[in-house]
């Protein structure tokens, strides 16, 4: 993968965690839990593609760029969820 590449990728990560959680919470007026799903998403795609072996092992077959992607996905959302927090305390409702 290059470089190109990676910064496009990351910028639609975040852009699309960004927009997932921003719905999620417009919808369901909470601030925590979209957190909660992309932690139950992550843990639930690590089990799902384990095999057999050793556990730590399993995680190293993941490279810096799958991290990468992880850790925007996790901003996106959590940038998702201060957005709305901050457009709500500045009086703008939402349904």
């Amino acid at each position: 993968m290059n470089i190109f590449q990676l910064i496009v990728g990351v910028v639609i990560i975040f852009v699309l965690f960004f927009g997932m959680s921003f719905i999620l919470n417009m919808l369901l007026k909470t601030t925590y839990l979209p957190i909660i799903f992309y932690a139950v998403f992550i843990i639930v795609w690590l089990i799902a593609y384990y095999e057999s072996g050793s556990w730590i092992d399993y995680l190293g077959e993941y490279g810096i760029v799958d991290v990468v992607y992880a850790l925007m996905g996790l901003a996106g959302v959590l940038v998702g969820g201060l957005t709305i927090r901050k457009l709500r305390n500045l009086g703008y409702k939402m349904f």
